[in-house]
C-alpha cells in the first residue's frame, strides 16, 4: 500500500493543531506528512497587539514550529504557497511544487481595507510579527522626532485606529499604558499625544455585550482615546485620515493610521478557485471544500455557520485549534479507513478582550466579568492555547505568569 501525503498548508492556530494532534495519531508507515509555511515560526496572532503597542517584545509572541513537531513524522518545507491545482492535486509554491492525497488549507487571514482609498499604502496593519514591528519602530520614532524639529508637529503625537472591533481595543488598550512611557522617555508633555479610534458601526465592539462594552470604552476615555463611532473612513493619505459622519466630512492629521477594521482569507482561496466569500469557504459539516472531498479547510480561510443565528461564527483562535483536533481526527479516519468522519460542533467556551495587562472584560461559560478577574482569564486562556499546541515545556517558554 502507498503511504497518502498529507500536505498541511500554513502553521498558524488551525495549521499547526493539525499537525501536532495527527502526528500522534498516525504512525510513521502510515501518512507522509508535510506541513508548509513562510517562516519556520509560530506566532501567536492573539498577542500581536501587544508587540505592535511596544509592550510586549516581538519574541515573545513567536516560537519555532520546530519545538512542537516530530521532525521524525512531519517533514517541514519553509515555502510560500502560491495557488492550488485541485483537480491535478498539487500546490504550487514560490520554490517548487508538492503532491497530495488529503489538503489541509490554514493559510490564515489577510487585511481587508473594503477598497478604501490609500488604506494600503498609508495605512499599518495588524499583519503579522514584521507588520507589529514597524507599528512599533514608527510610534516610536514619531515621539523621538518630535522634539528634534525646529518646528514641532504636533500631528507627528496623533495616533489613528480604524477599527472598535476586538483587535482595535486590544491594541488601544496597550497603546494607552504604552503612551506614558514614550512620553517620559522623550520628554514630551502627554497632553500633546492624541488616540483618536474612528468605528463607522454604531457601536464599539458589535455582537459583545453592551454593559462589557460601557466599561471597555469608559476605561479607555478615561486614559485618552476620543472614540468616533457611527463613522466611516473615506480615504486615509500620507497627512492622515478623511472621515465622514452623516454629511459631515473632517479631515484628521496624523503620524501614524492603524486599520484594524476588517480581515479577510489568504488570497490563495480565490487564485485556486474555490468558491467563496472575501477569502472564505463556506466548508461542508466535516471542514472539507464543496466538491473536493480530500480538501479540509480550517482557521480563516473556511466559514462555518452558527445555526442558532444563521450567521458565519468569527474567525478565532479558539474555533480554528477546535477545528486543527477535528481535522487531524478526520484524517486518521481517512488514511486508515476505518470508522467515520465526525462533523464540526464548535465548544465556545467563553470570549474575552483584554484592556492592558491588568484589565480585561470577557463572557466565560454564560459569567460576564471585567477589570483583573477578566485579565486573570485573559493570560490563562493564552496559556491553554500553548499547552494544546506545546505542553508544558512550551508554556514555561513563552507562558504569561504576571497576572496583576
Amino acid at each position: 500500500m502507498k503511504k497518502p501525503n498529507v500536505v498541511i498548508l500554513g502553521a498558524g492556530y488551525g495549521g499547526l493543531m493539525t499537525t501536532v494532534r495527527l502526528q500522534k495519531m498516525v504512525g510513521v508507515n502510515e501518512a507522509n506528512i508535510t506541513l508548509v509555511n513562510k517562516n519556520d515560526y509560530h506566532y501567536e496572532t492573539t498577542w500581536l497587539h501587544e508587540a505592535s503597542a511596544g509592550t510586549l517584545h516581538h519574541d515573545r509572541v513567536r516560537y519555532p514550529i520546530a519545538d512542537v513537531i516530530d521532525r521524525n513524522k512531519v517533514n517541514f518545507v519553509k515555502d510560500t504557497v502560491v495557488k492550488i491545482v485541485p483537480d491535478e492535486k498539487r500546490v504550487i509554491l514560490q520554490n517548487g511544487e508538492l503532491s497530495y492525497d488529503y489538503l489541509v488549507v490554514a493559510l490564515g487571514f489577510e487585511s481587508e481595507t473594503f477598497g478604501i482609498k490609500g488604506l494600503k499604502e498609508y495605512a499599518f496593519s495588524i499583519a503579522n510579527v514584521n507588520a507589529s514591528r514597524q507599528i512599533r519602530e514608527h510610534i516610536e520614532y514619531q515621539f523621538a522626532t518630535y522634539n528634534t524639529e525646529e518646528e514641532k508637529r504636533d500631528e507627528r503625537l496623533t495616533i489613528v485606529v480604524g477599527g472598535a472591533g476586538f483587535t482595535g481595543i486590544e491594541f488601544l488598550g496597550e497603546l494607552v499604558n504604552r503612551v506614558p512611557v514614550l512620553c517620559r522617555e522623550y520628554d514630551i508633555d502627554p497632553h500633546k499625544v492624541r488616540i483618536i479610534c474612528v468605528e463607522a458601526a454604531p457601536t464599539a465592539l458589535p455582537g459583545f455585550d453592551p454593559e462589557l462594552v460601557e466599561y471597555a470604552v469608559g476605561l479607555l476615555e478615561r486614559k485618552g482615546v476620543e472614540f468616533k463611532i457611527g463613522t466611516a473612513i473615506k480615504e486615509c493619505t500620507p497627512d492622515g485620515i478623511i472621515v465622514a459622519k452623516g454629511d459631515e466630512i473632517e479631515e484628521i492629521k496624523a503620524g501614524t493610521v492603524i486599520w484594524a477594521a476588517g480581515v479577510r482569507g489568504s488570497y490563495v482561496i480565490d487564485e485556486s478557485g474555490f468558491e467563496a466569500m472575501r477569502g472564505r469557504v463556506k466548508v461542508d459539516p466535516f471542514l472539507r471544500a464543496p466538491g473536493h472531498d480530500n480538501i479540509f479547510i480550517v482557521g480563516d480561510c473556511s466559514l462555518v455557520i452558527n445555526e442558532e443565528t444563521n450567521r458565519p461564527y468569527p474567525p478565532t483562535a479558539q474555533i480554528a485549534m477546535q477545528q486543527g483536533e477535528l481535522c487531524a481526527k478526520n484524517l486518521a479516519v481517512l488514511i486508515r479507513e476505518q470508522g467515520e468522519l465526525q462533523p464540526f460542533k464548535p465548544d465556545i467556551k467563553g470570549t474575552v478582550c483584554s484592556l492592558g495587562h491588568d484589565d480585561a472584560i470577557g463572557v466565560v461559560f454564560g459569567k460576564k466579568m471585567w477589570g483583573t478577574k477578566a485579565s486573570f482569564m485573559k493570560k490563562m486562556i493564552d496559556n491553554r492555547a500553548l499547552y494544546l499546541i506545546g505542553g508544558p515545556s512550551l508554556v514555561m517558554k513563552k507562558g504569561k505568569f504576571k497576572f496583576f
